[in-house]
């Protein structure tokens, strides 16, 4: 189990989050009671006069300038290390957050990354908005864990990390079941936050200035092969956690029947329409949305911020459309044979898309041009992607498994890791949707309802969003175990031993601003790397 400690940033104050033995614990600090004095370790490390300096006290933009880059002339191996940073992140919320520093080898995945995770159009998910992720490993191979099933779910509809805790909404078609949303309290362990408006299904989440917020639906089950549900109530309602737990409305989404997809672009709230009618709605506030133009009058589901710009997927033709904030072009065919765009991600600066039936993943490479980026085994759908760790992962149907992009040997191919729901006599199984959270992947699955996390190497991950402005990072192996300090306290820390995976270094370089994500569009200083003499 990895040990988590994840500030969240809120009025002011900060919060620890911590999991251990199975239990969580949520105090604040500078609260007196009760509490311990910090641990003389929980001071963020400083560099020491042997230390590289890479970038001075002078801010510098990683996506616009020639960054240093440092030959490193050893075999880190298990040694300890430590790499600190100045950054600002203040991009208006319009493209993906790549990495900080990276000492990286794709086609061995041996290295480490430290990076500021946006994961948005994982299918219907906006998994995870400005967290903190530092991860290393050794071509290791991934171990699993089974989740457990949240209360009678048919299928996780979508994940998103928010404020330290991990959320899932669900499937529940039974005549008497409804949608719910749970909260993640630890293996197996999954608490029901409650009914929302009664419909089969919640099947949007999103975290949007200080709130989670879910999309409900009637998930037609006709799509999945399956029988459809006896629970006929519609949804298209958006809500609101409040602070107590309350499902609080925010709107209704017109005529729609389902939510197609919930993201953060250029600091609003937009949503979308699963089925017919084609729906594109922007947030105003209170329970108000603006209904605006779809692309021809197609439907636009998934929406995944890149480059500047909101990319949507399409289930009425195998198209991918941008917008810039007030109109739609359109990125043609992903795949000259598919009928449907599934799902979005960020990888080495490229933009990702998943597609039916082909079960290949395109990249969208310059001009605007989609470049096959290769089927997963011999599946027809591409669902939730993910960078993890250093590493492309990619769900799948008809058999739910799950497949990561391996380099090895120059040519790239999508290697498979598990198949997830085995359940039997189904013609469709889906490994849906994906998220980060506490150094692990999180994968969803249909019919089963089950979820499942995975372990890829080493990680620690600060699970609060973060906020705007200049940040100090310090990111370290110490004795086998890695820590983050943020703002010069400890932030999120592995168990002892969990990072002492020995790294193959001599002749690489490392990073500053750029890695398996991509290069990092804010500002960085005060750049510096630490390891033992040799």
């Amino acid at each position: 189990m990895m040990q988590h400690a994840g500030f969240c940033r809120s009025l002011g104050r900060r919060f620890i989050h911590a999991e251990s033995r199975g239990f969580v614990l949520l105090f604040a600090l500078g609260m007196t009671a009760g509490l311990h004095a910090a641990p003389p370790d929980s001071e963020a490390p400083r560099p020491s006069a042997t230390a590289k300096r890479l970038v001075g006290s002078t801010p510098i933009v990683p996506a616009d300038s020639k960054m240093p880059r440092l030959p490193i002339d050893q075999e880190i191996g298990s040694k300890d290390f430590t790499v600190g940073l100045s950054f600002r992140a203040d991009d208006p919320f319009t493209t993906d957050l790549g990495d900080l520093v990276s000492l990286w080898d794709s086609a061995s995945r041996n290295g480490f990354t430290l990076g500021l995770r946006n994961n948005t159009g994982c299918t219907s998910s906006q998994s995870n908005w400005r967290q903190l992720q530092f991860g290393l490993d050794a071509g290791t191979e991934p171990t699993w864990r089974e989740e457990g099933r949240p209360g009678s779910a048919l299928l996780g509809f979508a994940l998103c990390v928010h404020r330290g805790h991990l959320y899932v909404a669900t499937c529940e078609p039974g005549k008497d079941d409804a949608g719910k949303v749970y909260r993640y309290e630890g293996p197996g362990r999954w608490k029901d936050l409650g009914r929302l408006d009664g419909a089969n299904s919640v099947t949007s989440l999103a975290s949007f200035d200080g709130h989670l917020y879910a999309g409900t639906g009637k998930y037609r089950l006709r799509g999945s092969a399956l029988a459809e549900s006896e629970n006929t109530t519609v949804g298209g309602r958006i809500y609101r956690l409040s602070k107590e737990d309350r499902w609080e409305p925010a709107g209704q989404l017109g005529s729609t029947e389902a939510v197609g997809g919930l993201v953060n672009y250029g600091g609003r709230l937009y949503a979308t329409s699963l089925y017919p009618p084609a729906g594109f709605f922007r947030y105003e506030g209170g329970d108000k949305w603006t209904s605006l133009p779809t692309p021809g009058g197609k439907r636009v589901v998934a929406l995944g911020v890149h480059g500047g710009a909101l990319y949507a997927s399409s289930y009425d033709g195998g198209r991918v459309y941008r917008f810039d904030g007030s109109n739609w072009a359109d990125l043609g065919l992903a795949g000259e044979d598919n009928t449907q765009t599934y799902s979005f991600a960020t990888y080495l600066g490229r933009l990702q898309v998943g597609t039916w039936p082909s079960g290949k993943v395109y990249r969208l490479d310059s001009g605007d041009r989609w470049a096959d980026a290769g089927r997963l085994g011999q599946e027809h759908e591409v669902m939730g992607m993910l960078v993890h760790n250093g590493a492309f992962y990619a769900g799948s149907l008809p058999k739910a498994e799950v497949y990561r992009w391996d380099e090895a040997g120059g040519e790239g191919r999508w290697s498979l890791l598990k198949q997830l729901d085995t359940t039997p006599d189904v013609k469709y199984r889906r490994a849906w949707t994906m998220a980060t959270y506490r150094g692990r992947m999180f994968v969803t699955t249909l019919p089963s309802g089950k979820i499942w996390s995975m372990q890829a190497g080493a990680c620690v991950t600060d699970d609060g969003e973060l906020g705007p402005g200049w940040h100090d990072l310090v990111a370290q192996r110490n004795g086998g175990r890695l820590r983050l300090f943020v703002d010069g306290r400890l932030s999120a820390e592995s168990e002892p031993n969990a990072g002492a995976i020995s790294l193959t270094t001599r002749g690489r370089e490392l990073v500053v601003g750029n890695g398996p994500r991509g290069a990092f569009p804010g500002q960085v200083r005060d750049v510096w790397f630490e390891l033992p003499k040799p």
